[in-house]
């Protein structure tokens, strides 16, 4: 893309993208101006976006190499980066000494204030729009760094995760252009002369934004963030996963040139990486500088930011128990699919997979007839065995475990009962090194606490992160709803889903979900899963219960970001 001219050139690009975003989260319509498939990016004449074999280029070009951002402070190179896939990537990082960086990434927050709400969205909206040029680019850098598998990490790590930055863009404008720039105010005085004042009112950002990356969706759980804060007037310091840097590495280097083109502090954004065991987040969290926090990740360190980061606004994505209740379904071949496809992707290592399946014991009732708890867990089994039997599609739906402890998960799972499908290895013959594992599914009792020594109730109860499964074998429909109440308020959820031809049980299901603020989906059973959310309509978490103090994204997820400061003047 040609560089950054002026102010006005930038409006004028963007703002058209902009009033489109602006109507689609008014309207929750289906709307992406980022194109989900490969060959829409370089692969035809004139195009600016890498091509498909441009983008690996890129990538490989990337390996053992430096990425030097020219930032003040830098006093170290790090990295460490291995693939799930089992590649070193090689590359190196700058390491920064807060106490020179920081004031210098507030140095250019007077001029970027003064930029204002339109002209902020226009530079994040030129930053987005050359990322998406490469996208291919960014896929493997997602792909290698998270173990997704391309389609999906070309997918949810390039225009998915492009889309919910724009959605926290437009979401920011329209909150700050809530409150008009200037007013006149007269109040009557009855027959004397009426107080007249001229008033003021600029949005202020709140100081330097700290987004903490995650290892398994680096763009896709980081972009609200980053961009919310950058569009609101705030400097954003990124400090990624130390397994998935590279992909925010990217970011942080294409944000800076844009900044810079546009005549503005280029440290206004800056990456923090870090030594292997240094755990610089816990440190760069309560410095005063640190105004706001972004996290997504456990349950434990989410925690401790809320409790110890006092001087930040803190929003935390944590760990949930996802929850689906199977009362009856009139499309029991659908409801098997749609469920085998949302327990396998990405190997079950997404923050909105389902973990408990609540299916009554007595069985439940279909339009193939009635099926007994134990028809469903394997006839389920079956479909997960069916959709993942051959290899070559099943490397493609479930990528690579991220890390060992998710194996570790896995291996353990199946001594808390009975299994209805073991995990199977898959071989990669692309990737030898990549640790590929379809999902398990563990038959489990609700009314029974222990099974030979293990704590079921305990299991069920905690996330499982990955591709492990309970179905949970319940008295009744009642007893399942009001254990995916207790669920979700004791352990909170990011989905929840339910299948029932009652309108009753349906009535029930959203009840619980509105009373223990928890989204909801019913009865999906074609191409619509409940681990997927689409920008601009689905709000990711809903900020109402344990698994996540906010959601992506809504009003609420910009708006304390910045303050209204106002300076009354009388007129003249």
């Amino acid at each position: 893309m040609a560089a950054v001219s002026t102010a006005h050139d930038l409006i004028a690009q963007h703002r058209p993208t902009l009033d489109q975003a602006l109507e689609a989260i008014r309207t929750r319509a289906y709307w992406s101006p980022h194109p989900e498939h490969p060959k829409a990016y370089g692969d035809t004449e004139g195009s600016s976006s890498l091509s498909t074999a441009d983008g690996k280029a890129a990538f490989d070009a990337l390996l053992g190499t430096r990425i030097d951002l020219d930032q003040p402070g830098t006093d170290d190179f790090v990295g460490g980066e291995v693939s799930p896939y089992g590649i070193e990537l090689g590359v190196t990082y700058p390491h920064v000494d807060a106490d020179v960086l920081l004031p210098a990434m507030r140095a250019g927050m007077r001029a970027w204030r003064e930029a204002g709400p339109e002209l902020r969205a226009a530079v994040c909206l030129e930053i987005l729009a050359r990322i998406s040029a490469r996208t291919h680019e960014f896929a493997h850098a997602v792909m290698h760094t998270s173990g997704q598998a391309f389609m999906m990490a070309f997918q949810a790590g390039g225009p998915h995760a492009q889309d919910r930055g724009l959605e926290a863009v437009a979401y920011a404008y329209a909150e700050q252009v809530r409150t008009p720039g200037t007013a006149a105010w007269s109040k009557p005085q009855g027959k004397r002369e009426p107080l007249e004042l001229t008033k003021e009112f600029t949005p202020v950002g709140r100081g330097i934004s700290l987004l903490i990356g995650c290892n398994t969706f680096p763009t896709w759980n980081g972009y609200p963030g980053l961009f919310a804060s950058l569009a609101t007037g705030n400097p954003v310091l990124v400090k990624p996963h130390p397994r998935a840097v590279l992909p925010l590495a990217l970011t942080v280097r294409v944000a800076r040139d844009v900044l810079a083109e546009a005549g503005f502090d280029p440290n206004l954004v800056a990456l923090a990486a870090e030594r292997p065991g240094e755990g610089i987040a816990k440190t760069l969290a309560v410095r005063p500088e640190i105004r706001i926090i972004d996290y997504t990740g456990s349950t434990a360190f989410g925690d401790w930011l809320e409790t110890h980061a006092r001087q930040a606004q803190v929003y935390t994505e944590k760990a949930g128990v996802n929850t689906v209740v199977v009362d009856s379904t009139d499309n029991y071949k659908g409801m098997l699919s749609n469920l085998a496809f949302s327990l396998s992707l990405y190997s079950g290592q997404m923050c909105t997979t389902p973990q408990n399946l609540l299916v009554p014991r007595e069985g439940i009732t279909t339009d193939a007839g009635p099926k007994s708890y134990e028809e469903v867990v394997a006839d389920l089994a079956k479909a997960v065995g069916g959709l993942l039997g051959d290899d070559a599609r099943a490397n493609a739906l479930l990528g690579a475990l991220v890390n060992p402890d998710v194996k570790a998960r896995l291996e353990a799972a199946a001594g808390l009962g009975d299994v209805a499908l073991p995990s199977r290895e898959i071989s990669n013959p692309e990737f030898p090194d990549a640790v590929v594992r379809t999902p398990v599914i563990v038959k489990l009792d609700g009314a029974q606490k222990y099974w030979e020594g293990a704590d079921t109730e305990a299991a069920y109860m905690s996330e499982c992160f990955g591709p492990v499964s309970f179905a949970v074998a319940v008295d009744s429909t009642r007893e399942a709803l009001e254990l995916l109440r207790r669920t979700v308020r004791e352990k909170g959820a990011m989905t929840v889903g339910a299948y029932t031809t009652s309108e009753e049980v349906a009535a029930e299901v959203e009840e619980v979900c509105l009373e223990e603020c928890a989204q909801l989906s019913l009865n999906l059973t074609g191409g619509v899963y409940v681990n997927q959310t689409a920008a601009f309509s689905d709000f990711h978490g809903s900020g109402g219960n344990p698994a996540a103090n906010a959601a992506l994204c809504d009003g609420a997820f910009v708006a304390n970001r910045f303050r209204v400061v106002e300076v009354r003047r009388e007129t003249a």
